[in-house]
């Protein structure tokens, strides 16, 4: 069995840019989380959007940045669910529009076993520009590790909140919203309303019995 999740508003209780912005004070958080919001309703081209963002905030400095990045919290209920997946013997990817600076914590903290993101470009330690590696099409930055890997769409649950997300219900047998905009409230097989993601074991022995959160010998 497979996981793959969102990582901000997921895995990650905070949003990360309009945080960042929070320093450069009240007007540019604003200023972020109106593209940030529009993004996630789909209302504007979202790697349009990125880029904005990344550039409306350029000149933080590197640490400051860092910083920022490791203290996001974890969303509550993580650690139980994807420490309950691993002993199951799921595998779990996280797919994110966020950046390396966000995510590569989560493979320590939460046991991801492979992670996608984007990376800020940082220049003289200052913030410059971003590397685009997932697009708004974030299945295809999945895809290939999916089929190396072997699993069947059966056996593969999607956990998102986005409309940015959406391609990812294509690859999914069982799809759950998490908090979710409408669009995704609409389009998921099962929603959680709760900012709580152990919330989803109930679900998924309710979808596929209790033996699939089985602990496997090791």
């Amino acid at each position: 069995m497979l996981a793959v999740f969102d990582v901000e508003g997921v895995l990650l209780d905070a949003e990360y840019l309009p945080v960042l912005a929070s320093i450069m004070g009240p007007e540019k958080e604003k200023e972020i989380w109106d593209i940030t919001k529009a993004g996630i309703r789909g209302e504007i081209n979202w790697e349009e959007g990125l880029v904005r963002r990344v550039h409306a905030l350029r000149g933080i400095d590197h640490d400051k940045a860092k910083e920022i990045a490791e203290n996001l919290p974890i969303m509550p209920g993580a650690k139980e669910l994807c420490s309950a997946l691993k002993n199951a013997g799921w595998r779990m990817i996280a797919v994110s529009g966020g950046f390396t600076i966000i995510t590569d914590r989560l493979k320590h903290d939460l046991g991801i076993d492979k992670i996608f993101s984007n990376e800020l470009i940082f220049k003289n330690n200052k913030l410059e520009d971003v590397k685009l590696n997932v697009t708004s099409d974030k299945a295809a930055a999945i895809k290939s590790t999916v089929q190396e890997w072997g699993v069947r769409r059966d056996d593969i649950v999607v956990v998102v909140d986005g409309a940015n997300d959406l391609k990812l219900f294509a690859l999914a047998g069982y799809t759950v919203g998490f908090c979710p905009v409408e669009i995704v409230k609409e389009r998921a097989d099962d929603t959680i309303e709760r900012r709580d993601l152990s919330l989803l074991l109930h679900l998924l022995e309710k979808k596929y019995g209790k033996a699939v959160l089985a602990t496997t010998s090791k």
